[in-house]
């Protein structure tokens, strides 16, 4: 079954800090890795500690996209933060994040 990609209104923000090319290859991964079992952890995605961003993380380089999968909508993956890993911390949107 193939999950429909939605993302949320602050991702707008967050490619805004991104290059061209960054969100490109943000695109091109998130319709790649999860579009079908998001779900499954592999060696880009893996599920998180709690925390207040999201449950998973997708991988990509420096780049992380941070999603859900809703419970009430069955088949659709949401995504919640898009940001770019930098040593020990997470810039999402200019802004470090500490998970």
């Amino acid at each position: 079954m193939a999950y429909e990609i939605e993302f949320a209104e602050s991702v707008q923000g967050h490619f805004r800090a991104l290059t061209a090319r960054e969100r490109a290859i943000v695109l091109d991964a998130a319709e790649r890795q999860l579009l079908h079992e998001p779900l499954k952890e592999t060696r880009h995605r893996k599920p998180l500690r709690p925390n207040p961003i999201a449950p998973w993380e997708l991988r990509v380089g420096p780049l992380r996209v941070f999603y859900e999968v809703t419970a009430g909508e069955p088949g659709v993956v949401r995504v919640l933060a898009i940001g770019r890993k930098q040593r020990n911390a997470v810039i999402i949107g200019g802004k470090e994040i500490q998970l």
